[in-house]
């Protein structure tokens, strides 16, 4: 699953010439992106430094002037951290809950604010990781993660290789059947670093259409 770069026309030396700024709700699920970047793009990140954008982002909901209008000011808060850096502004990577099911709702949603992010974001690349129903249901591609966070930990039999973008309110499952201790949002992103720090994000126990969306958009970057 992983890239090596071999031929990528990604920045060049010295090391971190580039930045890839990540955007979301809150701190956690940029923390998750970033691991799951830097397990399937190493060559990206060998060269790209990870900065977050500290102001939470709300897109799915916009339309029309709004969206764009919203859109425009996320590029240019970008473009400000690749300056403070004194870096190439390489790519954007936006994280949203859907907070509903993988579903069409989830296609109009996604294509709409992508689009958006396409007219915007000049030379760098873009994508939108909009995640059905959360970043919860992508941990759960990767349930041997959680034992290595919290010991006692278990996920279930009937949350383990299913298609996770179709479970509802999975970080509530996730607190009502882990144990104790009880899961909390700021263990996501313990989950996703033991996931990438045990190689378990190369091969997802099950599916989910929104996390298959966000690799193969990142993986089209060159």
């Amino acid at each position: 699953m992983t890239r090596k770069g071999k031929g990528r026309n990604t920045p060049s030396s010295p090391k971190h010439r580039g930045v890839v700024v990540l955007a979301g709700e809150d701190r956690h699920d940029c923390e998750i992106l970033a691991a799951l970047i830097r397990a399937h793009r190493p060559d990206l990140t060998d060269t790209a430094k990870l900065v977050r954008v500290n102001d939470p982002v709300r897109l799915r909901k916009k339309t029309g002037a709004k969206l764009t209008a919203a859109v425009e000011t996320l590029v240019g808060k970008a473009r400000a951290k690749a300056l403070q850096q004194r870096a190439q502004l390489y790519g954007i990577v936006v994280h949203e809950d859907l907070d509903q099911v993988t579903d069409s709702d989830y296609r109009a949603v996604r294509r709409r604010v992508a689009d958006a992010l396409d007219r915007q974001r000049g030379s760098s690349h873009a994508v939108f990781a909009l995640a059905a129903w959360e970043s919860e249901a992508w941990l759960l591609l990767f349930p041997d993660a959680f034992p290595k966070v919290r010991l006692h930990w278990k996920v279930p039999a009937r949350l383990r290789g299913k298609d996770s973008g179709r479970i509802r309110d999975p970080k509530e499952e996730l607190k009502r059947t882990l144990g104790n201790p009880r899961f909390r949002e700021s263990d996501g992103p313990l989950v996703a670093q033991a996931a990438l720090d045990n190689g378990l994000l190369a091969s997802p126990v099950g599916t989910n259409r929104s996390y298959g969306d966000f690799l193969a958009d990142l993986d089209a970057w060159a």
